[in-house]
């Protein structure tokens, strides 16, 4: 008796691992077939590791600075690496003479207009491949923190304010202005905190108050010196890529070799990591006068 009670479970076992066998199978003949028709997944959003990658390979990086929902639309479609909703958007499309006026407010109401500009190409691009060139990229997408919105001692203020570039706008990560100890400490205290952040070192336009101008920077030998200083330190806090803008190409170079992470230029030549252009500048739409 006691051998009958051991067969049948035997059989049961094997019966039920039979299935479990063929369940699986049928499971990844699913998602091979969904990836074949198209439809993406996490695996193929351009992520920091992802650009930390690019540079160790030599491959260029490419960002540009959109604002809205159809901007968004052709740069995702157009395979870009990053999408950065700037607040260089205050010149450019509301006709201020500087970036200072822009609001969390504002920003928030862009940067959430561009995220429902990529989540568009994601879902025409997976029912119909059509519409896109073959990219099967997801762009990271990146909020410019506006001046004020950062800068307090409090960094408890800067925290809330990059949560809410990820809540409420459906960013990937942040981007401040700076590299003093300082603006150092408060990347790092937004890194550790859960949000990625981009740094930004060279001509700081939401600085504009105290340098008297867009003017280009690191022209000297000390101030080249300081650039590659303030980098190391934004690296030390956790950043995972460093804007450099307005500064000789020879600088840009020079922090670029000195740093791990990628670099995007503007106006710094052409031996960063990668570049970034403004939509509208890219089009010949309008120019930067600071550039």
């Amino acid at each position: 008796m006691m051998m009958m009670m051991i067969r049948p479970s035997t059989t049961m076992f094997r019966l039920g691992t039979a299935a479990a066998a063929r369940s699986s199978s049928r499971l990844l003949s699913l998602s091979l077939s969904s990836s074949a028709q198209g439809h993406r997944n996490f695996a193929s959003k351009v992520s920091a590791l992802s650009l930390t990658s690019k540079k160790r390979k030599g491959n260029k990086i490419t960002m540009v600075t959109a604002y809205d929902f159809p901007s968004s639309v052709h740069v995702a479609r157009a395979g870009m690496d990053i999408i950065l909703v700037g607040d260089s958007v205050g010149m450019v499309e509301l006709g201020y003479d500087t970036t200072q006026p822009m609001t969390m407010d504002a920003m928030i109401h862009h940067a959430a207009s561009v995220r429902r500009g990529v989540d568009f190409v994601e879902k025409t691009s997976a029912t119909n491949p059509t519409t896109t060139n073959g990219n099967e990229r997801i762009p990271l997408l990146v909020g410019d923190m506006p001046l004020g919105s950062y800068e307090y001692r409090d960094t408890d203020v800067a925290l809330r304010n990059a949560y809410r570039f990820i809540k409420e706008a459906g960013m990937d990560a942040v981007k401040i202005e700076g590299g003093s100890a300082r603006r150092a400490h408060t990347a790092h205290q937004i890194v550790e905190s859960g949000v990625a952040v981009m740094g930004h070192i060279g001509l700081l336009p939401q600085a504009i108050s105290v340098t008297g101008g867009f003017r280009a920077v690191g022209r000297t030998a000390t101030r080249a010196r300081q650039l590659v200083d303030e980098a190391l330190r934004l690296q030390d806090a956790g950043i995972f890529a460093l804007v450099l803008e307005c500064m000789p190409p020879n600088v840009a170079r020079e922090v670029t070799e000195c740093l791990e992470i990628p670099t995007i230029g503007i106006g710094a030549g052409n031996q960063t990591s990668g570049q970034v252009l403004v939509f509208h500048d890219m089009l010949g739409m309008l120019s930067h006068p600071h550039h």
